[in-house]
């Protein structure tokens, strides 16, 4: 096949599928412009989850009407101060983003800098730019995208619902406003305002953006090595959240989602937290230009260190240092249930405390109260005679605290993950609640509001109804939060206020627009996790026992529900292969 240059158009469009795959990436292309141009207001107006209408304006320096048209062409950029790449301290600088983005929709820039007596306005239409004419504007520069992807219908197909789209824009927004606390943001959608916010200082920045009750208890954290700064907010090992989608971390004030800086931070609270909870964390790196290669994504979303490990080190050691410093946190409030509002109990009898506790170093202590509940009929007993046929078989210890040890009949051992084996017994039983007419409620004595930021409580608002087949009622308790009155009675001892963040967080992950049992089914995995016993929690023998019979007549309890195993076995002949003995 022989070898042929690409037209201009074709390569624009394909520059534009490179840099703008959805309408969250324009908006983050518009705002960088924006913050670049040095603007102390931005406002952003988001339409039909951005592929109807995108606005941004600014009042920041503008473009003279004379460098218009050499705006919209590729490769054409003021942010650079020499061709180098080395000290890149803008958060735009390739040039491409307002071709690309002319050439997928229809794109319309209004700019007016201070000294100039008029603003002037230039229109791209899928590649085809038209003339530049005088109009009346205040200082700065609005842009306005409309039916993006309109010229590559094939990228527009590959887009989620509007919601989801509109969902993606906010978090760009959000995650730039956070970057940026000295520039005042506002963020409309479909002409509701979702947030307006001054100039302020990070902290009430954060307190805007992730809530106050989150906002309240994070630890500020502040670090100098060498010519490298860390600075922000982390949770503390008691604050989690389901997902990850409360961290954000800012290099040289670019937002960015480095793969490096994740990883350091999960290393962090490794040791501090449950696996499969997510800290909450605000982190700026501010480390010098010439360190540090953000040219290696189309997006520049993600970063190249010249001293990886040190940056990693100095992450991980902040994070654990602070952890592990003493902090004063207040008591959460004690949580009443309401016995006359429980439609049904949950109908296993607590689990007996043992009178004697295990002898063997490494066994579970059975003083330790833990309310796992006994399956119907099963009561305090000695360990069963050898010989009894249990599938699972006899508990004998429980490894690090976290997996119960177990021998059966004939000789086999058994591992079972106490956190994922009873994580699917309480997925199990909610979903029989649900299925048999719905999950029984217990109310609280006293509500319960909890602080969230805006889209998270206007997501679940708008699933009230459905969260109140899964037992869980709420309302609106003002701007940005939400009043709790019940919670499902097989979840007393969660605490309400994170299972509420827990359950926004799968709403925002599921989508608004997702199938009804898709929410559902998401939502009641995730209620499930609070009820479970954790890892790291000493069982007696009886709640080991109970846990183990339970599992033997309960459907799908070799995975978790999230697909994870439960159970290992290991037989005696699996015993003499790897030990060698087997002939």
């Amino acid at each position: 096949m022989a070898i042929r240059l690409l037209t201009p158009a074709t390569i624009n469009r394909i520059a534009a599928g490179e840099v703008i795959e959805r309408p969250a990436a324009a908006v983050k292309e518009l705002v960088e412009n924006a913050l670049d141009a040095a603007a102390r207001r931005i406002a952003v107006s988001i339409t039909g989850g951005g592929i109807a209408r995108i606005e941004v304006s600014d009042d920041g320096e503008g473009i003279p009407e004379a460098e218009l048209a050499l705006a919209i062409e590729r490769h054409a950029t003021s942010k650079l101060t020499d061709e180098a790449l080395v000290r890149i301290a803008t958060l735009g600088f390739r040039g491409e983003a307002l071709p690309s983005i002319g050439a997928a929709a229809r794109l319309t820039i209004t700019s007016r800098p201070r000294g100039q007596d008029v603003a002037a306005r230039i229109t791209v239409a899928g590649g085809c730019v038209g003339a530049i004419s005088p109009v009346a504007a205040p200082f700065g520069t609005c842009a306005i995208v409309e039916d993006l992807f309109y010229a590559t219908p094939a990228r527009r197909k590959f887009l989620r619902s509007v919601a989801a789209e509109a969902s993606a824009c906010a978090d760009v927004v959000r995650h730039l406003a956070l970057a940026a606390a000295e520039v005042a943001f506002s963020l409309t959608i479909d002409g509701a305002t979702s947030f307006d916010l001054p100039a302020q200082d990070r902290r009430a920045r954060v307190a805007a953006l992730y809530g106050r009750g989150d906002s309240a208890a994070l630890i500020a954290l502040e670090v100098v090595r060498e010519d490298i700064r860390l600075t922000g907010f982390m949770s503390p090992a008691s604050l989690t959240r389901a997902s990850a989608r409360h961290q954000h971390m800012m290099v040289n004030a670019r937002p960015v989602r480095d793969p490096l800086l994740r990883m350091a931070l999960r290393i962090g609270y490794r040791d501090a937290i449950p696996a499969g909870r997510h800290p909450v964390a605000a982190l700026w790196l501010e480390i010098p230009p010439e360190r540090l290669d953000v040219n290696v994504h189309p997006a520049k979303s993600e970063l190249r260190f010249a001293e990886p490990d040190a940056v990693r080190s100095l992450v991980i050691g902040a994070i654990q240092r602070h952890l592990a410093m003493p902090a004063t946190i207040a008591a959460a409030p004690a949580l009443r249930l309401d016995p006359a509002r429980a439609t049904a109990a949950w109908p296993y009898p607590a689990a007996p405390s043992l009178a004697s506790r295990a002898q063997s170093r490494g066994f579970a202590e059975a003083e330790v109260a833990f309310g796992f509940d006994l399956p119907p009929g099963l009561r305090r007993h000695e360990p069963p005679e050898p010989g009894t046929d249990y599938p699972l078989g006899t508990p004998i210890a429980q490894v690090f605290d976290t997996y119960i040890l177990a021998q059966t009949a004939d000789g086999s051992l058994v591992l079972v993950d106490q956190h994922a084996a009873h994580e699917r017994l309480t997925e199990i039983r909610l979903r029989a609640e649900r299925d048999a007419g719905g999950i029984a409620s217990q109310g609280l004595l006293s509500p319960l509001p909890v602080d969230l930021p805006d889209d998270d409580a206007t997501r679940l608002l708008a699933a009230a109804g459905t969260l109140g087949e899964l037992g869980v009622e709420i309302e609106a308790f003002g701007p940005g939060a939400i009043l709790i009155r019940a919670i499902p009675a097989a979840l007393h001892r969660a605490d309400p206020g994170v299972l509420l963040r827990d359950i926004a967080d799968t709403l925002a992950e599921t989508g608004t627009a997702a199938a009804l049992t898709t929410r559902l089914d998401a939502v009641l995995i995730r209620m499930a996790c609070h009820r479970s016993i954790r890892a790291g929690r000493r069982l007696g023998l009886d709640e080991m026992a109970a846990l183990l019979r339970a599992m033997e007549t309960t459907p799908l309890a070799q995975t978790c529900p999230h697909g994870r195993p439960t159970v290992l076995k290991l037989t005696r002949t699996d015993l003499e292969r790897m030990f060698g003995r087997a002939g």
